[in-house]
């Protein structure tokens, strides 16, 4: 049904939590403020740090710009390493390939740390394309993550083109463009944040999610 499939990165091929909520912590710290308990944290994962700094801390616009600059210096020595692939992801996109899809990351990750998240744990090999997100923050959300892509990919199908994400902000991202997306429960969205975002399905596991897409 899709020959296109383009994927998140934090949450649906990865659990980043401890790397992102080390590196929220530290940045928290760093501005005075001590950290609740990891968990709490787990809101940051997915959406763009800086709207979260804002939205959960109160930061003004130049502040949350400011704390990504601040987390980054954790992330990029020790956070972002810190970090685990999902069980079956790796078979999993082997499949896709093997079945000889076009497998896209579209990350709000700043692109550079995407890949060396890919190259780490060996899944390079499966992606066609890599787009993330710019240190400036020129190009973070996702619907603008999404369209880079797409800028790559040239004269792609649309309607055989699929997102495949574990946050709202990746269903409504795809819908910008008129694509649809899977979205996945293994992560750090839950069912009513998918659905009300307007998910085209629902994956509780990446067995579902292999089911789903290799019909």
């Amino acid at each position: 049904m899709y020959e296109t499939i383009l994927f998140d990165l934090d949450g649906t091929l990865t659990d980043p939590a401890e790397g992102i909520t080390n590196s929220v912590a530290y940045a928290l710290r760093k501005y005075g403020i001590e950290p609740p308990e990891r968990r709490e944290l787990y809101c940051f994962i997915g959406p763009p740090l800086a709207d979260s700094f804002r939205k959960y801390y109160g930061f003004s616009e130049d502040e949350g710009s400011k704390a990504v600059e601040v987390f980054r210096e954790y992330f990029r020595e020790r956070g972002i390493f810190e970090n685990v692939v999902y069980d079956g992801i790796d078979k999993f996109l082997s499949d896709l390939k093997k079945a000889g899809n076009t497998v896209v990351l579209a990350t709000s990750k700043p692109e550079l740390f995407a890949k060396q998240i890919l190259e780490r744990f060996d899944l390079m090999k499966y992606f066609d394309i890599v787009a993330g997100a710019t240190f400036d923050e020129t190009r973070v959300k996702k619907d603008d993550v999404i369209a880079y892509a797409l800028e790559q990919l040239g004269n792609a199908d649309l309607s055989s083109t699929v997102m495949v994400g574990d946050r709202g902000h990746d269903v409504k991202g795809a819908a910008v463009h008129g694509i649809p997306c899977i979205g996945v429960l293994y992560g750090y969205g839950d069912r009513e944040e998918l659905e009300n975002a307007g998910a085209k399905s629902i994956a509780e596991s990446v067995e579902a999610l292999s089911k789903l897409l290799l019909k």
